[in-house]
């Protein structure tokens, strides 16, 4: 166990400006130690900005300075396995983006290394740990709806700008770099989450398809799935939509009423029961990762646990893979 976690962030990018980088501070027993980013002028501004005593150009040279003993890889998910892996060799902790990795069989590599170098493997699935998030397992785990039916999930907006007239400059629409499309950055949080009320899927169902030709991966996502308690879903997303039929809902269905809230906007939770709404907030801390970033941390130090894992995140991997299908 590990008494004072000394992070290293492969990545520094726009994610760990707010959400994630500020929160390794904060949390106790714990510091930023160094920054790396390829761009070596980015790196070093990152870090007088962050005050963080190290900055470096070189992921291997960041895996192996003497100071960290803790990987953070925010870099997009086509590098999260090669770097992953060579910090669990090099006997660091590693928290990595989500998703857990680009492909289904690179996590199958990266959680067989954390098992082979006993070094803990965490994926940054946030919305585990947010008390709106909370809130909604909470009121579906005491029966404030009944018995759980379905959950529905839609999210549907307009392509923008960036993604219409350059695409090869998003890396979100790289299949390399993200596994997939706009789909695999956002259903991937939305699926997990899921997984996190229900647990597992055990059957699934996807149709893929390019309906915009903006790009060469999926714009248009349907699915159908059954988890292992019996509760059934299905989920449509569309990134080329009319700004006009815009929408962001996931609704849970039981036989004694509905919970519906957004996976992204953050709007109030809404309970429906017995011809009344009720409304919960989400409560989100300052930097969105702080509270399972904190979690990891106890982790590491031996008095906590951490509700996301390589374990739990890999099964997100495989029904998003099974998802898209051969598209």
């Amino acid at each position: 166990m590990l008494k004072r976690i000394k992070w290293g962030i492969i990545g520094c990018g726009n994610v760990t400006e707010v959400k994630s980088g500020p929160a390794f501070n904060k949390v106790s027993g714990s510091t930023l130690s160094a920054v790396m980013r390829r761009n070596a002028e980015k790196a070093e501004a990152y870090a007088l900005r962050h005050k963080v005593p190290k900055w470096t150009n070189s992921a291997d040279e960041l895996i192996n300075e003497p100071t960290v003993n803790a990987i953070y890889v925010a870099t997009p998910p086509g590098n999260h396995a090669e770097y992953a892996i060579k910090a669990m060799k090099a006997g660091k902790a590693v928290y990595v983006e989500k998703p857990m990795a680009a492909t289904y069989e690179q996590c199958l590599e990266m959680l067989s290394i954390s098992q082979t170098t006993k070094v803990p493997l965490f994926v940054a699935y946030y919305r585990r740990t947010l008390p709106g998030f909370l809130k909604v397992k909470e009121l579906v785990d005491e029966g404030a709806i009944g018995q759980t039916l379905y959950v529905n999930i839609r999210l549907i907006r307009p392509a923008t700008t960036l993604e219409k007239e350059a695409p090869h400059t998003i890396w979100r629409l790289q299949n390399k770099q993200s596994g997939g499309g706009i789909f695999y950055d956002l259903a991937s949080h939305q699926l997990d989450y899921l997984d996190f009320i229900f647990g597992p899927v055990k059957r699934v169902h996807g149709i893929a398809t390019n309906r915009a030709g903006y790009y060469e991966v999926e714009d248009t996502v349907s699915a159908s799935m059954q988890f292992e308690n019996g509760v059934v879903g299905t989920g449509i997303w569309s990134f080329v939509s009319d700004e006009a039929v815009s929408e962001d809902l996931i609704e849970i269905v039981g036989t004694k009423g509905k919970i519906t809230f957004s996976g992204f906007k953050h709007t109030p939770i809404l309970l429906f029961k017995e011809n009344a709404v009720t409304e919960f907030p989400y409560l989100n801390p300052e930097n969105i990762q702080y509270n399972l970033i904190k979690q990891v941390v106890e982790s590491l130090q031996g008095i906590g646990t951490c509700v996301s894992t390589g374990d739990s995140a890999i099964r997100t991997n495989k029904v998003m893979h099974d998802i898209i299908g051969s598209y």
